[in-house]
């Protein structure tokens, strides 16, 4: 067993983070974000504006994505632009996979720019780039000794 420490460049792939879409994540991310429209809590009144389910708002996801973007950079990491479009509605029961490539990426002025996917079952619900700023852009893995697994 050991500890590997790596840095990042352009064309890295980031880990794929997967996020079940719960009720609970999209009504309360509708709340935090002051999102009172009733197609973000009120499955019954969505459903008479013709969605099938209550469905996450933009703002739910540019958090979700800027976290996936800040976990993988670190602490340090300080998000400078996040520009995203959102494709197909996030709805309970479904789970969301975030996906990243370092597209940019200056070590001397600490930037960088990923551009990121979040795909569901019905297919891409966000797309775009987060640019952000960073003091030290090392991932560091654990190694595990394949007798020990």
């Amino acid at each position: 067993m050991g500890v590997e420490t790596t840095r990042p460049g352009v064309g890295t792939e980031l880990p794929p983070l997967e996020i079940p879409i719960t009720r609970t994540l999209i009504v309360a991310g509708a709340i935090a974000s002051r999102d009172y429209q009733d197609v973000h809590h009120d499955a019954e009144l969505a459903r008479q504006k013709g969605s099938p389910d209550i469905f996450m708002n933009i703002l739910t996801t540019n958090g979700l994505v800027g976290r996936y973007v800040t976990d993988y950079f670190g602490p340090t990491a300080e998000l400078r632009k996040v520009a995203i479009r959102l494709g197909a509605p996030n709805y309970p029961g479904d789970t969301m996979v975030l996906t990243g490539r370092i597209e940019e990426l200056d070590d001397e002025r600490g930037t960088a720019t990923v551009r990121v996917v979040g795909a569901n079952g019905l297919g891409n619900h966000v797309t775009g780039t987060v640019t952000l700023t960073f003091t030290e852009a090392t991932v560091t893995v654990t190694l595990t000794d394949e007798a020990d697994s």
